[in-house]
């Protein structure tokens, strides 16, 4: 679930900008993609609010490797999906989460959560095993491996290759850690602007998903017909 928050001072400025153009007034030739684009935080320049600078590190590296900008579509890093992990982190995210056991990590997926964690605690103990491993496996950081490597140590952490055991961690699985930081990054390329990733909706754009246009029924059963009009963010940005 996407945490909810109060409207900050950039969401009301990126409400703003988009507003003027989405009315046909332009400022200064912009576009309402391209004032949201200027209102969206810089990956360069942010700061993050739940991860330490290391953890930081580790999840930019791994995020562009799993959904890479190979020209096919937009990249997790150009899409701003690290900012949108650490925002929902930073938030109340998992707070609905029964947490008091008993616990079963092998039971089928119909039996819900199965984990004494919350999402931050995956992270946080996911991260620090996985960097204790690679160090011990290539004496390295994850960040500092070649590329190759790098994908290597993601398919096998996906693959419950990488045993967090020898590594402090006796209860969290290497895959199920992976399973997290898929799933993340894959919401975060995806969601809606406002919750901080799909930077300028470059995903949608990208697959030619509408999103939030009051109405397209009249689409819906045309079938294998790309759809004309670009993407419409919650707060009215237009692709």
């Amino acid at each position: 679930m996407l945490l909810t928050k109060q409207t900050s001072r950039r969401k009301f400025l990126l409400s703003s900008l988009i507003a003027l153009p989405a009315m046909g007034i332009t400022v200064n030739g912009l576009s309402a993609a391209m004032a949201a684009e200027l209102a969206a935080p810089s990956l360069e320049s942010y700061t993050p609010t739940f991860f330490t600078p290391a953890e930081w590190t580790f999840v930019l590296t791994a995020c562009d490797r799993l959904i890479p900008a190979d020209g096919r579509g937009p990249g997790a890093l150009e899409t701003n999906v690290p900012i949108f992990i650490d925002q929902q982190l930073a938030g109340d995210l998992g707070s609905e989460i029964y947490l008091e056991g008993p616990f079963d990590l092998n039971a089928p997926a119909t039996l819900g959560y199965q984990l004494p964690f919350t999402p931050q605690q995956i992270y946080r103990k996911g991260i620090a095993a996985l960097e204790s491993w690679c160090q011990a496996s290539y004496g390295q950081h994850f960040a500092l491996l070649p590329l190759e490597q790098r994908d290597a140590v993601l398919k096998k952490l996906q693959a419950g290759q990488v045993d967090f055991t020898a590594h402090g961690e006796d209860v969290l699985k290497g895959k199920l850690f992976f399973g997290e930081l898929l799933n993340h990054t894959r919401q975060g390329w995806l969601a809606d602007p406002i919750y901080g990733g799909n930077k300028g909706m470059k995903a949608w754009i990208a697959i030619g998903f509408p999103g939030a246009r009051a109405s397209y029924l009249e689409w819906v059963a045309q079938h294998n017909v790309p759809y004309p009009l670009g993407p419409v963010s919650l707060t009215g940005q237009r692709g």
